[in-house]
């Protein structure tokens, strides 16, 4: 199998300054990142970067980085000016995978782009978990998502979905569990060139979600279900030390 992984790189962040250059065990999280990723079987891995510090630290490194501009208005639109920074094929499989995923799972990145390979009639896939705890359900934090009986996407909510109407009790679950979205994607590069030119859906503006656009355009999204929950990403402060505490025990 055949793919490239791509992980869009800001240095502007709101809640941790400078994110993607954060110390994390004595490298940058990029590279971190980058490295978890080249674990995986893709053919190369690549940051796509908004600010030459990030491609300068991941060249220090030993890891490849394009220059993409600052004003990309979504992760995916920084992946496809990347493509075709790299020239790659409209036929050839890209894997998102984000620059804040320092313990990110090789095996879920294969798996990823295993299923899109698999799923001719889909322009991307995605990856999932069960949830088992009540308060991950309700969490506007934690998106989840349901599938149609082909494992294809309905939709992506921060809402609980779906709806228990008759539950026993505010702490219960559905059966089967209700599925935890992992922001890990999967697509075609001739999509990815695609998407910028997809206008906008009031979907995705409500829930803050980015792949409602897809869905919105009548475009179908496969999605893996992960026995494995991934690991903790970095958002904030808090979350940066968590994983340094994790990277320092062998995580």
């Amino acid at each position: 199998m055949s793919f490239t992984v791509l992980i869009p790189a800001r240095l502007a962040s709101t809640r941790l300054p400078r994110k993607p250059l954060a110390d994390i065990e004595g490298l940058p999280m990029v590279v971190r990142v980058a490295q978890r990723a080249a674990l995986s079987a893709a053919q190369a891995v690549v940051v796509a970067a908004d600010d030459a510090q990030i491609v300068a630290a991941c060249e220090s490194h030993g890891v490849r980085a394009v220059l993409t501009r600052v004003d990309h208005a979504t992760g995916s639109d920084r992946l496809a000016q990347a493509c075709d920074l790299l020239a790659l094929s409209d036929d050839a499989l890209v894997v998102n995978v984000q620059g804040d995923e320092p313990l990110i799972s090789p095996s879920m990145i294969d798996a990823c782009a295993s299923l899109l390979r698999e799923r001719a009639e889909c322009v991307m896939s995605t990856v999932a978990h069960e949830i088992d705890d009540p308060e991950e359900f309700r969490s506007p934090n934690v998106v989840k998502v349901v599938c149609d009986g082909q494992g294809r996407a309905l939709y992506f909510s921060r809402s609980p979905i779906p709806c228990w109407r008759d539950a026993p009790g505010p702490l219960a679950l559905p059966s089967p569990a209700p599925l935890r979205h992992v922001g890990l994607y999967a697509y075609r590069a001739g999509f990815l060139r695609r998407y910028p030119q997809l206008p906008a859906s009031p979907l995705e503006a409500q829930e803050s979600l980015e792949q409602l656009r897809v869905l919105w355009h009548g475009e179908q999204i496969a999605v893996h279900v992960s026995p494995e929950r991934p690991g903790p990403g970095v958002d904030t402060p808090q979350d940066l030390e968590r994983v340094r505490a994790l990277v320092r025990a062998g995580a």
